[in-house]
């Protein structure tokens, strides 16, 4: 049986060297497992699913095992099952269905990475601007509150 690898579409993949913290990067996540994983949940929010065209060669494809060792398996579960409504896409014993599971994994990922893309465009600091971006999401901005309009004060 063949260990799947997570794949990363190479015209994403100097956003993903850049978003991790080695090799002289300051980038936010420590490892390309924890990009990737955070791009998937971000292409589901945004239900981006898009499939990958070229491979990337660097970063090379990721071992499905590094995912579960970090216990970003139940991510790839998730997103397959809300994906699919078929719980026997959650089959251990079923090659298919594990194909089918990296499969849309990578497509979601790809797709919170094209998002990334846009949204990180012209940024420098990639940590302080994904932080505000989590700050959004965590405490959304309630309508219902008025501005501080200073316009009064001209």
């Amino acid at each position: 049986m063949a260990i799947h690898r997570i794949r990363i579409s190479k015209d994403k993949s100097e956003l993903v060297q850049s978003l991790v913290d080695f090799n002289g990067g300051v980038g936010p996540f420590q490892t390309y497992a924890d990009v990737v994983t955070f791009a998937a949940t971000l292409g589901a929010k945004y239900n981006k699913r898009i499939p990958l065209n070229i491979i990337s060669k660097e970063p090379a494809p990721i071992s499905l095992e590094i995912f579960v060792s970090r216990g970003y398996d139940t991510v790839i579960k998730l997103l397959a099952i809300a994906e699919t409504n078929d719980p026997n896409i959650l089959s251990l014993h079923d090659l298919q269905a594990e194909e089918k599971r990296v499969q849309i994994f990578e497509e979601y990922a790809n797709g919170g990475l094209e998002q990334l893309q846009e949204d990180l465009k012209g940024i420098v600091d990639y940590s302080e601007h994904l932080l505000l971006l989590l700050n959004l999401e965590r405490f959304p901005k309630n309508d219902s509150e008025e501005e501080f309009d200073l316009t009064r004060f001209l």
